[in-house]
């Protein structure tokens, strides 16, 4: 794959229009179409730019394609409380859209109806259902890609894909109000496809649910900012799958002890 070609699919993976790439690397729209069209080269400071973005290195931009990396091959992370980066830059999942879909309709017919459960605490479920199955079976679940922000994890295209359901009548927004906080709800309009998800996938989404759907959301941003994954990854990059078998008990939901 080439250079150009790989930066447009970076860029429609994660759902981002021309224009906020053109904005970010500084460009306008037209020189920006001349990049994906291969007709014009990216400067060094604008690979680093997109390196950031899609959290992929430099080699990987100039090749053209994601380095599958071993899990074996990451250096071990001597302290996961301090803040630093993964020595390795991680493939990043392609994320399933339909999956993504069917397990947000799946949570809001659980917990949608819970006064706690706006916009804030449903990207922090989902953060902790994708993460949670990899730790537990270096599986994709969703594949959704998370952005480290201030409040704690955000999934990248959370809100194309509500606008799809919306435009659809899947889904519907309503503006609300948590004690004096305003809060963005949203109601299944039709019943989740659980015929994409298997019995597995099923119960550590229950699993979830159970464990962490009556917090609030600043209760799971709080909690969220204490996770490995979140704790290493740099503000505004892409958090990193890889990190999650370095987590600390307290947020691992795997036995390592009775692994070889």
């Amino acid at each position: 794959m080439t250079q150009h070609t790989f930066i447009k699919r970076l860029r429609e993976e994660a759902g981002f229009p021309q224009e906020k790439m053109a904005e970010e690397l500084g460009m306008s729209r037209v020189s920006y179409m001349s990049v994906e069209k291969g007709d014009k080269d990216i400067t060094l400071s604008q690979a680093e730019i997109l390196s950031r973005m899609f959290g992929v290195s430099l080699d990987e931009l100039q090749q053209g394609k994601r380095m599958n990396i071993s899990k074996a091959a990451i250096k071990d992370i001597e302290n996961t409380n301090e803040k630093s980066e993964p020595k390795e830059r991680i493939i990043l999942p392609r994320e399933n859209v339909k999956k993504f879909k069917e397990v947000l309709l799946y949570i809001l017919e659980k917990v949608g109806s819970k006064p706690n459960v706006g916009m804030t605490v449903l990207y922090k479920l989902l953060y902790f259902i994708d993460f949670d199955y990899y730790e537990k079976y270096e599986e994709q679940l969703i594949g959704a890609r998370y952005m480290k922000n201030t409040h704690g994890p955000t999934p990248t295209t959370f809100t194309k894909i509500v606008e799809n359901m919306k435009a659809k009548k899947e889904i519907e927004e309503i503006d609300s109000k948590y004690f004096q906080y305003d809060q963005k709800k949203f109601l299944p309009l039709r019943p989740a496809d659980l015929s994409v998800l298997s019995g597995q996938e099923k119960e550590l989404i229950d699993g979830v649910l159970a464990r962490l759907s009556d917090k609030s959301g600043s209760e799971l941003s709080k909690y969220s900012h204490n996770d490995v994954p979140w704790v290493v990854a740099k503000d505004g990059q892409i958090i990193s799958y890889e990190s999650v078998f370095y987590r600390s008990d307290e947020y691992s939901v795997r036995q390592y002890n009775d692994e070889l």
